[in-house]
């Protein structure tokens, strides 16, 4: 058991389903309370149901006050976790706006909302705990999905700045950025997906096991997939080859289309 979050008031945003849902079983396994969030009522009645948590459905962007009085006044973890992406832009296709819309809302704005309403009572008492669910492509780039690629950077750098900002008076920060998952979101990413990230996509669980061994050795950055290390450090140092590199997974993507 992860004594940091044993008897902690836990929110999960999108957690009707795939890494979501996993971070709520996690988390009630590791003896948390659980607030489980997600658009789809149903769902969330289903999975809290599931792990004796209580479900608070509705936008993740407005979730911590009806949060904190489902756990009797107080937030100590907040995952935001809710995220949509699309496959919106091959060769040659214009982005799609509201794409670009409802990423930047619900990939970047929802993580500054969140934020806002936690931290006065987060510096006040000196603890929080902010959990990021990002992706490797907030560290490298994913083809064919513009709106995707820049918002999940957006939401990294946020994560970064809350980190650098107030870890001194106590507010820990992760930002968990795995490759392929298997999700709905996976299959939302379409023929891109199917040919970048499938062949070493990963469960969910293994997504939440990554987060709780960093939460064990209070690590910011959680890689589920250890290899992306590796792509962040060649994009940073040699940037043109891995651009070059990612032109040729793009040219390839465009042949099958």
């Amino acid at each position: 058991m992860v004594e940091a979050v044993q008897d902690a008031g836990v929110v999960v945003t999108g957690a009707g389903g795939g890494i979501g849902a996993a971070l709520a079983r996690r988390f009630a396994a590791e003896g948390a309370r659980v607030v489980v969030n997600d658009l789809d009522a149903g769902k969330a009645e289903a999975v809290a149901g599931e792990i004796g948590g209580i479900a608070v459905p509705g936008d993740a962007s407005a979730i911590v006050g009806d949060a904190r009085d489902a756990l009797g006044g107080s937030v100590d973890v907040f995952c935001a976790n809710a995220g949509v992406a699309f496959e919106d832009a091959g060769a040659g296709e214009a982005l799609d706006e509201k794409a670009w819309a409802l990423s930047w809302d619900v990939n970047v704005m929802a993580h500054v909302r969140a934020a806002n309403a936690l931290l006065p009572e987060w510096l006040e008492r000196g603890r929080g705990r902010f959990v990021s669910t990002v992706s490797a492509a907030g560290l490298l780039t994913m083809i064919g999905a513009p709106s995707y690629s820049v918002t999940k950077h957006g939401a990294l750098a946020f994560a970064e700045w809350l980190s650098l900002t107030y870890r001194h008076r106590g507010v820990k920060v992760h930002a968990i950025c795995p490759q392929g998952v298997r999700t709905d979101m996976l299959a939302a990413t379409g023929s891109a997906g199917d040919l970048v990230l499938q062949s070493t996509a990963i469960e969910p669980e293994a997504v939440a096991e990554a987060l709780f061994q960093g939460i064990e050795e209070d690590r910011f950055l959680i890689l589920p997939h250890p290899e992306v290390a590796e792509y962040y450090q060649a994009r940073a140092t040699t940037p043109d080859r891995w651009l070059a590199g990612m032109n040729r997974v793009q040219q390839k993507w465009e042949a099958t289309r």
